[in-house]
Formats: C-alpha cells, structure tokens, sequence
C-alpha cells in the first residue's frame, strides 16, 4: 500500500490539509479518531467511504511526518 496513492494534498481541499483521496476527510480526522479510542472498524462504519487501507495509510502518513518533524527539531539545537 502506497500512501501516496491514497493521501492528497490540494490547496482547494480542506485548506491544503493531506486528506484520503477522493474526500474531505483529513489524516489528522482519522488518526484522532483511532487514538480517541475508535476501532478501525467502528471508523470505517462511521465513514463509509473509507478502506482499511486508507485509514492505515493514513496512519502511516502521519507517523512519517511526526518523525520528519521531530528529526527537524532535533537538529536546531
């Protein structure tokens, strides 16, 4: 599973915000809903529209930006 080719990022959606393809729904919503406690299966009976393997691209997404962001950090010292 390629997150590229189910996370997009257009400025006319959501403000820019990476977003699964083909919807609204940002990667932050999903990855917010799963640590607020939601199952993955309870997140893909709320939205529909959603795969398994969008929300786990999803997820991955933001893991990887996360540790883009903190190796950034790191090295400002």
């Amino acid at each position: 599973m390629a997150t590229s080719d189910r996370i997009t990022l257009d400025p006319a959606v959501r403000s820019g915000k990476p977003c699964i393809r083909g919807t609204r729904i940002t990667v932050r919503d999903v990855v917010e809903y799963l640590a607020g406690g939601m199952s993955e299966d309870e997140l893909l009976v709320d939205f529909p529209s959603l795969t398994r393997d969008d929300a786990r691209a999803a997820v991955a997404f933001h893991t990887r930006e996360q540790n883009t962001d903190s190796s950034e950090a790191g090295g400002r010292d």
